[in-house]
């Protein structure tokens, strides 16, 4: 491989002078695979900024960083490690992000203290090991190499002592375990938005956020009067429900620019006067605070939003995803009944004669096979065969919004055999439940809200996987108008056809079953008729469900 450049010192091994500006520098690309502790001895790491090697450092990292490189403005440092005068990674740290949330959240600074203290945290912008190196270990040991010389470093250079470092992972290609290895902290993830100008556009890669405090009172250092937060063991659940939310995972800049800084500042007063009509559903303080943070986690905007990853972000306490855990699964709580004052504080909002039902599924894809009703099925969300759980859902729409009514996990036939008998009992499925398609299922779900009376409605929709099950067209009541996607190679009739045993033409078998005496059509025929009204215009308005056969 040839990097072109500028003159270097002899570390380069097969240096060829071509000219006094351009120079090419052979790099040794031969594999390195050794233990860690053979090669600590022979390891050394320099600081190369602004001197004749940082081209080589830019020229490594654009060539075999999947970033590239970008040319840095303002404070910066950049490390080359070498072994036996072979260059084998790069690390360079600059200033860090102006605005971050969770990182902003784990300090616990106010703005003023933020913006004077801001200098003293520094990121670790660029990372590389370059490819044909194969180390164990490797990484974290340049980590931990660099931060001892950055400690020194920067003082001198910039005459400003670094406290805390801050860094980004892509959890798409890495887990980040050098950092975690390196006693980095996981706080969360960035919120997706990059700030192009003076604005901030959403962009979607959200990324990993690792902190390292260099000092261990770096809050004192900074005049952080901020606490982190505490699970409490009172009914001050207010207090904890305000902690909770304001754990920012968004842009403060966003709330400005779309103008609801206000609304968002009524939220935690907003969400506990929701929670407020629930508390009669719980024994114990401790079920109200697991509640609120169950729900501020379903609310945010966590890529996984199971147990663990909304306790490990929203509960400071190491027991905190067991505690959840056992309160979702095991503790004592009136469910039933807080989804009976959820439908009645939706009714009283929504309902009204115009409304809709609708009945349709979701899918969440699932990495294990231990959790209830997961098996590899057709899945939504993602369009295709995947290892997922797949729920029915009934909601209810019209002019005044729309709402989730109620929800039922779909349960695989093969979760009834003999081979998951344990299984069921481990997830607790009751022993008197039956295999039901989600026809039957959707059914039962709109029975039990016709039983309850809370929703008025005239219209019923629902995909295809309704539309096409005839039982299910039957079973609705003749109240509703319905709205139902079906195949569009279904075969109907315009008109009600009459069934005939067909006459013996004197060859084969007597016919014997009755067939219709007009030939049916496929439906997308009738859609294209230009005849219709409807189908001309392309708008089809009511239909009733007898005026197709």
């Amino acid at each position: 491989m040839n990097i072109t450049g500028i003159s270097l010192s002899s570390k380069l091994k097969g240096l060829v002078i071509m000219k006094p500006k351009n120079v090419i520098y052979s790099i040794n690309d031969r594999p390195l695979v050794e233990e860690i502790l053979e090669i600590i001895p022979s390891l050394k790491i320099e600081l190369v900024s602004r001197t004749e090697l940082e081209v080589l450092w830019d020229q490594l990292v654009k060539a075999y960083h999947y970033l590239g490189y970008k040319r840095m403005i303002g404070p910066r440092v950049k490390y080359l490690v070498w072994f036996k005068q072979r260059p084998i990674a790069a690390i360079s740290y600059n200033q860090a992000s102006y605005r971050l949330g969770v990182r902003d959240t784990f300090i616990g600074w106010s703005e003023e203290e933020r913006q004077r203290y801001l200098p003293h945290v520094l990121n670790n912008n660029r990372f590389l090991i370059l490819p044909w190196v194969h180390v164990k270990n490797l990484a974290s040991h340049i980590i931990a190499l660099s931060i001892k010389h950055l400690k020194h470093d920067w003082p001198i250079l910039y005459r400003m002592e670094p406290y805390i470092l801050e860094t980004f992972v892509d959890r798409d290609k890495y887990k980040g375990t050098c950092y975690m290895a390196s006693n980095w902290h996981y706080v969360g993830e960035t919120s997706g938005f990059g700030k192009i100008g003076v604005t901030y556009r959403y962009h979607g890669n959200k990324k990993g956020v690792f902190l390292y405090p260099l000092k261990k009172n770096f809050k004192q250092l900074m005049g952080c009067t901020g606490k982190p937060l505490r699970v409490l063991k009172n009914n001050q659940y207010l207090e904890r429900i305000t902690m909770q939310l304001q754990k920012n995972t968004w842009h403060e800049g966003l709330l400005e620019e779309a103008k609801v800084r206000g609304l968002v500042d009524k939220l935690p007063e907003m969400l506990k006067n929701f929670m407020d009509r629930f508390l009669g559903c719980f024994q114990r303080s401790e079920q109200t605070f697991n509640a609120n943070v169950y729900l501020k986690g379903l609310l945010s905007n966590l890529e996984r939003k199971s147990v663990e990853p909304i306790a490990l972000e929203y509960m400071d306490n190491p027991r905190g995803p067991r505690n959840l855990q056992f309160f979702m699964k095991d503790a004592q709580w009136d469910d039933e009944g807080a989804a009976k004052i959820y439908q009645e504080g939706l009714s009283e909002r929504l309902s009204e004669n115009e409304g809709m039902i609708t009945v349709d599924e979701s899918g969440f894809v699932k990495k294990g096979s231990h959790s209830v009703g997961v098996a590899r099925q057709y899945c939504g969300s993602v369009g295709k065969v995947e290892n997922s759980q797949v729920g029915v859902f009934a909601g209810y729409s019209g002019s005044k919004g729309y709402g989730l009514i109620s929800t039922q996990l779909f349960m695989p036939e093969k979760w009834f055999g003999e081979d998951y008998t344990q299984l069921r009992k481990d997830c607790a499925v009751p022993d008197g439940l039956t295999f039901q398609t989600k026809p039957q299922m959707a059914l039962d779900l709109i029975h039990k809200i016709e039983q309850s009376g809370l929703f008025k409605a005239k219209w019923m929709g629902m995909d295809c996987l309704y539309g096409n099950s005839k039982e299910f067209l039957e079973a609705i009541s003749d109240k509703y108008w319905y709205f139902a996607d079906i195949h569009n190679d279904a075969l109907v009739w315009r008109v009600q056809p009459t069934f005939e045993v067909p006459e013996y033409k004197g060859r084969g078998p007597h016919p014997k079953k009755r067939v219709a005496t007009t030939p049916a059509e496929p439906v997308s025929k009738i859609a294209g008729d230009d005849t219709i009204p409807a189908a001309k215009n392309g708008s089809w308005g009511r239909i009733q469900r007898t005026d197709l056969f």
